[in-house]
């Protein structure tokens, strides 16, 4: 039994948040119906395509059936309330006000189950000031205050280059439903979830906001240095390679120090605290780098692991998908496609000992492949499929 053996979940979001949520669910058991416009989710438009046949789709909606469906239609619309009827867990991303327009809110929802869990994933909630704003991890990444302490002292604010703030959403939106039904258990009824896509991103920047309440403090833009920990860097290898270093324990800044020829330092009070060292952060920095580009990555790792310091190579992506750890683990793991073969990817995640966790299924590219046999579940007979098809409310 996986961990959501037996839980229903209704997947209607995209872009890149909630389908993440219900994927998660998913590989740990969920049965996830997947419904997508009859046109296509835009996540088979963004991203690699190979034969003309989108990458990430295969990966964001692996272990989901998927379902075409208009919401625009009262057709598509009852078909929906036939699905949710039945369900455990609906995932939602449309702006506030869409599903109530449709008739799909929490009141109505809940009314015809009183058991749904509903996660309802936006920019900036369901209420407040901002909620009618359209929201994109952008944006959650920009007011934060993620933006604006990311990059080089000299550099703009710096955005990443890849949905940060929707996947820490993701899997936030994954640890709250888990919750949900585990309260559920001992009420009987849902709960509605409001998952705003800047708030999981405002809680791992740390202490920032505390230290600015109490003590004034805007943190800086600091590039790959720590404003609380040194040695803490990348720094360059002899043979064009780069290392990740963190030393932020005393023990370990000293053993690094004398890893690096500078026992003398090591011994000296002016380094002995992290306190101290963070004042002199620019000079440890030199110091290491001087050290690690004089030498190759193999090498700076073997010194550094020998004073059980906590270093790793950095890593490119053909490098992650090669690692013999991550293989081992199963945190990059090749599947069988049909269409397109062997296919790597992330794997299970998190790891739950003795949880049969698995990709069991990736989607077909065929937009709403398995339609017609999840809406046959629900007693829709061959004639009202055939006629909802010819009225364009599914695929």
């Amino acid at each position: 039994m996986g961990l959501f053996s037996g839980c229903r979940v209704i997947d209607v979001a995209t872009l890149f948040a909630g389908p993440l949520a219900a994927t998660l669910l998913g590989d740990h058991g969920a049965d996830v119906v997947k419904v997508e416009h009859p046109r296509g989710d835009d996540v088979r438009r963004w991203g690699g395509q190979k034969d003309g046949k989108s990458l990430w789709w295969k990966v964001i909606s692996r272990n989901k059936r998927c379902v075409a469906v208009d919401l625009n239609q009262p057709a598509g619309q009852q078909a929906l309330r036939d699905l949710v009827a039945g369900a455990d867990v609906l995932v939602e991303n449309f702006r506030p006000g869409r599903m109530e327009a449709w008739g799909l809110g929490w009141e109505e929802l809940h009314r015809l189950n009183p058991r749904l869990v509903m996660l309802r994933m936006t920019g900036f909630g369901q209420e407040g000031p901002y909620s009618g704003f359209a929201g994109f991890g952008t944006l959650a990444e920009a007011m934060s205050g993620f933006a604006d302490i990311t990059g080089q002292p000299d550099g703009p604010p710096t955005l990443p280059p890849f949905g940060l703030a929707d996947g820490i959403a993701g899997i936030t939106g994954a640890f709250a439903v888990a919750g949900a039904l585990l309260k559920r258990e001992r009420t009987g009824q849902g709960e509605l979830i409001d998952v705003a896509l800047y708030e999981p991103l405002m809680w791992i920047l740390g202490s920032s906001l505390v230290e600015f309440d109490q003590l004034g403090l805007i943190q800086k833009r600091s590039g790959n240095q720590s404003a609380r920990s040194s040695p803490r860097n990348t720094y360059p290898t002899r043979d064009g390679k780069w290392i990740a270093l963190s030393a932020s324990a005393d023990s370990i800044a000293r053993r690094v120090l004398t890893a690096i020829g500078r026992p003398d330092l090591a011994a000296s009070p002016d380094y002995a605290t992290n306190r101290e060292r963070i004042r002199r952060r620019d000079e440890i920095d030199a110091l290491v780098a001087g050290w690690t580009a004089s030498r190759d990555q193999a090498e700076v790792l073997a010194a550094f692991r020998a004073a059980d310091a906590a270093v790793a190579p950095i890593y490119d992506v053909s490098q992650v998908a090669a690692d013999p750890h991550f293989r081992a683990r199963g945190s990059v793991i090749t599947v069988a496609d049909e269409e397109f073969g062997p296919l790597t990817m992330q794997g299970v995640f998190p790891r739950v000992v003795g949880d049969p966790a698995a990709i069991r299924s990736l989607p077909a590219d065929a937009i709403g492949a398995e339609t017609d046999d999840v809406l046959r579940e629900l007693g829709y007979d061959a004639d009202r499929l055939a006629a909802l098809r010819r009225a364009g409310a599914i695929r």
